[in-house]
């Protein structure tokens, strides 16, 4: 292709709006515009990355014996009532009425639709193991768009089903996915850490993300160094901070005391009542699927809405609001304790994070407005909670898989989702077989997710420099380009020309930059649309029998004769080939 025919508008200024490295180099280097908050036009560099990514995850799919659909992105709300989610979803889910007044979304995911097919189609456990996957456009209502293509409101995904029997049969195709995420990201060029991770409105037993580490990414993750143990901090544990030091026994006496105008962990920590945080219980008031919950964690902790709504088992949880904090406990944040006869009618369910076992002689609010009450014993006043981990790990507490290790914690970006669905949605939705002995059983499924512009973003985040982006070979928009540098001169056209169609002979992708422009303008646009290998053809190294050849990144060009380009070219490419031939796997 040549640059004077390809339209690539780059920009010399960074846009407004654009923060992190993969927007502002994708909007300057004219793969993307923008059309609204959250939504994007893909141009034609940007296209072509994303169908080289899709190439490569049709191929590990095939690998693994995955089959490919196409299903539709209207959905009538009937399908997701079925098993909840329609409601569960709220406003994330775009949503209209069609002409006959009947209510439809546009689908962010397509558990229900597959197991709808699942459901009308597989009668035996002969039938199974199935794996059915697509690459489809997908829509969120997303609140605040940002990043570029990190957070949008459209957007490509590969989600992929698989239909076992048993869990046995689950676990092997989970594993298989696993692998096969692994083959794809390394074939695109990305370093990533799997890590256990929350299931949220997915539901299911078990789920693992794919993080790319970056700080432009939106979760935090916490790994050891010592054991490789890694988790989303929604997931994440430790053997906790450390412990306060234990009280005298007079504080392990329970009393009540007056703290007007006490409303935070800091008002009571701050003289005349000199109570330090860790020895406080914070204590906040949820609703989990319309019913209230109060959570209990240290002063100075954080607590975790991802662990709270696994150990609610809740599908909805949010923010209770001022009047039902009032319903629930009779007093207003800033009084509010776990301490409260769970027996009377309407008394919220209590949740104590499991660091607080065994702990006395702790402060807390008195459910009165302006009173706490000191000399609390966890085991004594709040035995009607039960214990869980509701705590937001930190860093530099102790790892809780080994005995050596500590945790950091990092921002990361998630570029895939596995999850481990079990019977969920087949049992809601009645998608059954017969099992070896006759009996009707609920399949048992699982669910795998990619985001394919995820994948653009992420390489753009890990390979760029001051320059522009350094594309992977593997999904870079062409392989090589071709720059006349003074394309005014007969013999530096005709040249550039000559390499121009023994690569594209070679079956290379080529870009010829033809352009009557500066040389330094050329320059600078390759660098910074990021072709992997450069190869310069000037006056200057021609008179000297040579062109110019330089990776992408690398600091300096090598010449090298014009009869060597296509060797040298064919030699990068049959590297990357057989990685691909390997499907990426290097373990």
């Amino acid at each position: 292709m040549r640059f004077s025919k390809l339209f690539i508008p780059t920009l010399k200024e960074i846009p407004a709006d654009a923060t992190v490295a993969s927007h502002v180099l994708l909007l300057r280097a004219g793969f993307l515009r923008p059309l609204a908050a959250g939504i994007y036009s893909h141009l034609p560099l940007f296209r072509r990355v994303m169908l080289k990514i899709e190439a490569i995850v049709r191929a590990e799919m095939d690998r693994i014996g995955a089959q490919e659909f196409r299903l539709p992105a209207l959905h009538p709300a009937e399908i997701w009532k079925e098993t909840g989610r329609w409601d569960v979803m709220g406003e994330t889910m775009f949503r209209l009425t069609d002409r006959g007044g009947r209510s439809m979304g546009l689908g962010m995911t397509h558990e229900e639709i597959f197991t709808s097919i699942a459901r009308g189609e597989l009668r035996s456990w002969r039938q199974l193991p199935q794996v059915w996957y697509q690459i489809q456009t997908k829509f969120r209502d997303e609140p605040r768009p940002k990043s570029g293509v990190l957070r949008v409101r459209e957007f490509t995904m590969k989600d992929a089903y698989s239909f076992d029997l048993d869990q046995a049969g689950l676990d092997r195709s989970f594993e298989d996915q696993r692998r096969a995420y692994g083959a794809i990201f390394r074939r695109c060029g990305l370093s990533f850490v799997a890590v256990d991770a929350h299931s949220g409105a997915m539901g299911g037993s078990a789920s693992t993300e794919f993080m790319v580490r970056t700080d432009a990414g939106e979760d935090d993750v916490a790994a050891c160094g010592s054991c490789g143990y890694a988790a989303n901090v929604e997931r994440a544990e430790s053997r906790g901070a450390a412990a306060a030091a234990e009280p005298d026994p007079a504080a392990r006496v329970l009393k009540k005391f007056a703290t007007p105008g006490v409303r935070t962990i800091d008002d009571l920590a701050a003289p005349p009542y000199g109570q330090p945080a860790a020895r406080q219980l914070k204590t906040l008031v949820y609703v989990a699927d319309g019913q209230p919950v109060v959570a209990v964690v240290r002063g100075d902790d954080e607590l975790n809405e991802a662990k709270l709504q696994t150990a609610a088992g809740a599908q909805l949880l949010r923010p209770a609001r001022p009047e039902e904090i009032s319903v629930s406990l009779g007093a207003h944040p800033g009084s509010l304790g776990g301490l409260y006869d769970p027996r009377r009618a309407g008394a919220p369910r209590l949740l104590v994070d499991a660091s607080l076992r065994g702990l006395s002689g702790m402060v807390t609010g008195a459910n009165e407005d302006g009173f706490h009450y000191a000399g609390v014993d966890v085991a004594r006043e709040l035995a009607h909670g039960a214990f869980a981990d509701l705590r937001r790990v930190r860093t530099g507490e102790r790892c809780a898989r080994c005995e050596r290790g500590k945790l950091d914690l990092f921002k990361a970006l998630e570029i895939g989702h596995i999850f481990k669905l079990g019977t969920r949605y087949s049992a809601a939705m009645g998608a059954r077989v017969l099992d070896p002995e006759g009996r009707e059983v609920p399949i048992v499924m699982g669910s795998y997710g990619i985001g394919v512009e995820r994948i653009a973003a992420a390489a753009v985040e890990l390979h760029h420099d001051e320059d522009g982006i350094v594309w992977p070979l593997s999904i870079a928009p062409y392989q090589v380009t071709v720059v006349a540098l003074q394309q005014q001169d007969p013999a530096v056209a005709r040249a550039a020309e000559q390499l121009y169609d023994g690569l594209s002979a070679a079956g290379v992708e080529v870009l010829l930059d033809d352009r009557d422009e500066r040389a330094g303008v050329k320059l600078k646009d390759a660098d910074l649309i990021g072709i992997p290998i450069r190869i310069a053809v000037g006056k200057k190294s021609l008179a000297e029998g040579k062109v110019e050849y330089k990776p992408r990144g690398e600091p300096a060009a090598e010449r090298i004769a014009p009869e060597e380009v296509v060797r040298r070219v064919q030699r990068a490419l049959a590297e990357v080939s057989f990685v691909d031939a390997l499907g990426g796997r290097r373990e």
